[in-house]
């Protein structure tokens, strides 16, 4: 008994001491953390579908890479899509003459000028006839580099042709 007659009482320990706040602030946070909700995944947008098409030479000329449109172009009446190109085929790009036309002879003849480009858009596509083994090859190398590398979004025909698209 204690001098006041009363009997000790055991000191009680408080639980809410700083330390203990701090772990316990820590062990919410952990688990907040591990038990939020967590945002969607975003999944990146899938590119427009392409459908296979026919071209004449004056509805493919508009897929230049200009205003914001795919850059296609054609070898040997195929039409690739070139866009992931466009660095090189699309505006300002080294290839550009060839966004939107026939490609066939500039690429057979090795050479970016404009005059390896049919002036006339209504005419009968060009026959390739006039290249020689050399060229061929070359547009052959051509050919199969873009088949590697590039969609075919559709096939080149002239104006007139029974397939052309009707306007």
């Amino acid at each position: 008994m204690s001098a006041d007659g009363t009997a000790p009482q055991a000191e009680v320990a408080s639980i809410a001491t700083p330390i203990n706040l701090l772990l316990f602030s820590v062990f919410a946070l952990l688990v907040y953390t591990q038990l939020r909700p967590k945002p969607p995944a975003v999944l990146p947008k899938a590119p427009a579908p392409v459908v296979f098409r026919t071209f004449t030479p004056k509805t493919l000329l508009p897929f230049n890479g200009e205003n914001g449109q795919p850059v296609y172009l054609a070898v040997r009446g195929r039409v690739f899509d070139v866009s992931p190109g466009r660095n090189f085929y699309g505006p300002g790009g080294p290839y550009e003459n060839f966004a939107g036309r026939d490609a066939s002879r500039g690429l057979a003849h090795q050479s970016f000028d404009r005059e390896m480009l049919t002036e006339d858009l209504s005419g009968p596509l060009d026959d390739l006839k006039d290249l020689d083994a050399d060229q061929l090859e070359n547009l052959q190398s051509w050919e199969e580099r873009f088949s590697e590398k590039y969609l075919v979004v559709g096939k080149l025909v002239a104006e007139g042709d029974s397939e052309a698209p009707k306007s």
